[in-house]
């Protein structure tokens, strides 16, 4: 179940559905759109042969000794997990029911924040992350967050984006050049920009060791960041309790050429650092890696 791609949404879900559990959750609470889901997330599990090949990419790896029955146990496991988190996202939009959000590093961030630079921010397909970037909105920086065209709808609903929004924009990295002379305007202009730093989605990526395999990552973040002299928040969030969530800010990389050494090669080097993070993160998540695609097949 891809939840990145609000296409494939589309086509996995329909209006009847999504109404059976907006009466579960308006009616039962969390538990019992959470047992209505134990039926849906089995149907995937069932028939999605392509959701159920993109998650054992990642299981297989995070599981290695686990035998391929035992795996292909843990991707419903791992479906019923991110079910869990999309009916939260939708409860916490519609007012139906309140999360706690332990906020790690707000100290940090407020420090960053309170400078005239701008920042990176660098979420991932895990956890809530869309839960998460909905606690920034007391920043003091504007927030643009760099996403293509069929993600708009569930990410503008999501962060409540309109145009009385002075919290978040958008900027979309099918423009010119990926969108790079937006980005490093509002950099420069001293607001947070925020791409999802898991996924190439065509774009350049270099080969770094993640779950001890070769992967692909995208680094157009780290090289934006390194241009223009701004750090890289990686942002994480998890969900610790049926209405609890632990968002996590307090990892920060700060690219910076050095010498004439290839770019590429330092470039690696700050990826390599961010895979590292994902990989603690899901070593004692592992349930809350969304991902749903073969980085290391893009290789």
């Amino acid at each position: 179940m891809n939840i990145s791609k609000t296409s494939n949404q589309t086509l996995r879900g329909n209006q009847i559905g999504f109404w059976f559990f907006k009466i579960f959750l308006r009616f039962g609470g969390l538990w019992a759109a959470y047992t209505l889901l134990t039926g849906v997330s089995l149907h995937y599990w069932l028939f999605d042969r392509k959701a159920v090949k993109a998650a054992t990419a990642y299981l297989k790896r995070r599981f290695p000794s686990d035998s391929k029955l035992l795996i292909r146990l843990k991707v419903y496991k791992l479906f019923y997990s991110q079910g869990r988190q999309l009916i939260d996202r939708f409860a916490h939009i519609t007012g139906a029911a309140q999360f706690h959000f332990d906020f790690i590093g707000r100290d940090i961030l407020n420090k960053i924040t309170s400078s005239e630079k701008g920042f990176i921010l660098l979420m991932t397909h895990a956890g809530n992350w869309q839960l998460a970037m909905a606690e920034l909105t007391e920043l003091k920086k504007k927030i643009f967050l760099v996403i293509r065209k069929e993600e708009n709808r569930a990410v503008q609903k999501a962060l409540n984006i309109n145009s009385k929004n002075n919290t978040f924009g958008i900027i979309s990295p099918e423009e010119h050049l990926g969108g790079v002379v937006p980005v490093v305007k509002e950099l420069n202009n001293g607001n947070a920009v925020s791409y999802m730093g898991d996924r190439s989605y065509g774009f350049e990526a270099v080969e770094i060791n993640f779950m001890n395999d070769k992967a692909s990552f995208p680094y157009g973040a780290f090289a934006i960041a390194a241009a223009t002299k701004v750090p890289v928040v990686i942002g994480l969030s998890s969900k610790t309790g049926l209405k609890n969530y632990k968002v996590d800010f307090t990892n920060i990389i700060k690219p910076e050429y050095k010498g004439r050494k290839n770019k590429k090669e330092q470039l690696s080097v700050w990826v390599q650092q961010y895979a590292d993070i994902l990989n603690n993160f899901f070593a004692e998540y592992p349930y809350q890696c969304f991902l749903f695609h073969d980085v290391w097949k893009d290789r």
